[in-house]
This record gives structure tokens, sequence and C-alpha cells, in this order.
């Protein structure tokens, strides 16, 4: 597989991102040396994807020198994703800082290809693989959780299609994933978030592979908007259900998803589609919560866990 930028990195004194709102049009790198910057990319997605914003969050501990009150602001700037916390915690206890914020950045390299290399030997014959938003280069500091998987087959010369729903209001799926998987000559076809039921029943998917923001201990499952329903349909239908992430996304302080904070974005990002007045009443999720019971199995840098996921959970973070 081609070298090729991945959604963070740092020079030295800066932050560097690639400008996610503008892709796929304009693929343009941006650069954050202040806090301001930094949670202002975090906010409007600039960066985004859990792994991705964790990264940025430790970097940007570094761009507050010693005021942990500003670095308490990039905790603070979404709230469902762990890692973005974890990570600004875990730098703000380290002696050194620094070397601490280089090491998550790393860790993360290493565990996205853990994650692809467990995945692909889980599930050795699935070469049509089912996604919603993005998972990949632009998620991670890596190439990718559930893409990871799509990534390692691709690399030890497997066949790999994906398909991606668009995954609406802001389509990462349509824009990013599509644009990803393109740019990294593995096929894609992308498809309207409610036509995903009727592709699993039409029997043209081996598994469904999504990524997560949060993970509780029990296993269930914050991810994007319409993650649920995938699993729901997946289920009805007999087609594997993973969730591809890394140790830092699972949250033994969460006992189960009801207690998830969700974020809710502005109703402006669907107002602004279909041309509604102001004045229409807007719901607009940035993520759900899929049961672990829907769950066949939760693909992470220390391998596959399985129901129970309680046990496993707290087994591989002792």
């Amino acid at each position: 597989m081609m070298a090729v930028r991945t959604a963070v990195g740092w020079t030295g004194d800066a932050i560097e991102i690639i400008d996610q709102t503008l892709l796929p049009a304009e693929e343009r790198i941006i650069r954050l040396s202040t806090v301001d910057e930094v949670v202002d990319a975090i906010q409007r997605l600039a960066v985004r994807g859990a792994p991705a914003i964790g990264v940025t969050g430790a970097l940007g501990v570094l761009l507050a020198g010693d005021d942990d009150a500003e670095a308490e602001r990039i905790a603070s700037a979404r709230p469902t994703a762990v890692n973005l916390r974890w990570a600004v915690e875990r730098v703000l206890a380290a002696s050194d800082r620094k070397a601490e914020a280089l090491a998550i950045l790393e860790e993360d390299v290493a565990a996205c290809r853990a994650i692809g290399s467990y995945g692909r030997a889980e599930l050795p014959e699935a070469s049509k693989i089912l996604t919603v938003c993005n998972t990949g280069r632009l998620a991670t500091a890596g190439w990718g959780t559930a893409l990871g998987v799509v990534y390692a087959k691709q690399e030890a010369g497997e066949p790999v299609e994906v398909f991606a729903c668009e995954t609406r209001p802001l389509l990462q799926g349509a824009r990013l994933t599509a644009w990803e998987l393109d740019d990294a000559g593995i096929p894609v076809t992308v498809l309207p978030d409610g036509a995903a039921p009727a592709l699993l029943a039409g029997g043209q998917i081996d598994a469904v592979i999504v990524g997560a923001d949060r993970i509780a201990a029990n296993g269930d499952t914050a991810n994007k908007i319409g993650t649920y329903a995938l699993a729901i349909a997946a289920r009805h239908h007999g087609v594997p259900f993973y969730v591809a992430a890394p140790r830092s996304t699972l949250d033994p302080a969460t006992p189960h998803g009801a207690v998830i904070e969700i974020e809710e974005r502005d109703g402006s990002e669907i107002r602004s589609i279909a041309g509604l007045e102001e004045s229409t009443r807007v719901w607009n999720p940035a993520f759900d919560v899929t049961p672990a019971s829907l769950i066949t199995g939760l693909i992470t840098d220390a391998g596959v866990l399985r129901a129970p996921f309680g046990p496993a959970i707290e087994g591989v973070l002792s």
C-alpha cells in the first residue's frame, strides 16, 4: 500500500491536519498552533474520528503549555468520543508531556495495524464489507480501524470491496470514505443510508464493520448515527456485525450505553440541506448506541473480544 498522509501529524511546534470539511473538492493541510485553533478544528469537524481527535487533543496539550484550564477546553470540545478526554488527561498526568503526546500518536499508528491484522484473520473469507461514516486514515493517525481491516486485506493481496453508507447529514461516508478508498485503489460503492437494509437482505454483504466513539464496560457502543439501524438489519439478515476500535475507545468507567452523553449537532446542518426555515425544529444527534447484544465481536488492538463483553473488556485493560 502506498504511503499516504494521515489525518493528524506533529511538526515540532504545531499540529498539521487535513481539513476534512473541504474534502473531496480540496485537500488542504492546515496548521494548528493555538488552543483556540485546536478546539475550533475539533468542533467544526475539520479533524474527526475518535482516535484522530484523541491524538489531536494529546498534541494540543503541548500548545497549552502549563495552562491546564486551556487543556480542559480541548478535552471538553466534543463529549461523546472517550479518546479525546482520555488522551488529554494522560498527557496532563505525565512528567514528560511531549514524550507522552508523541507516544499516543505512535501507539495509535500501531493500534491501527494490529486491528487490521486481527480483523483480517477474523474474516478471511469476507470480501464485501458494509460500513458507515469514515474509519480510515482520515479518522486516525494510522490507516484506520474498520477500514484498517480493509487495508490489511488489500495489503495481503486479498479481494476486498467496500459499500459505504453516505452518512447523513454531513456525508462522511460519501465525501470521505469514498475519496479515501478511491485514492487507495479499493473498489467502493456509496449507497443512501436507508438502502443498507435492502443491501443486506439481498445477500451481497459478507460482514458489517464499523468504528466506535465510546465502548461502555458492557460492550454497548456509541458510534455515528445510523449504526444502530445497521446492527438491527445485520442481525435480522444473519450478517456478522463487528466494531473495530483501539483500547483507548474502551471506557470501563461507563457501565452501559444508556449513560453515554450523545452529542447533538446544530439543526442548521439539516436545515441547510433541505432549504428549511430557521423556525423548523430539528433533532440532529451525531451518534447512537448499539446494544452489545447485536455485536458479533469487538476487533481491538489486543485481539477480537467476544460476549460476554464485560469480562473481555476488563481483561484487555487490566
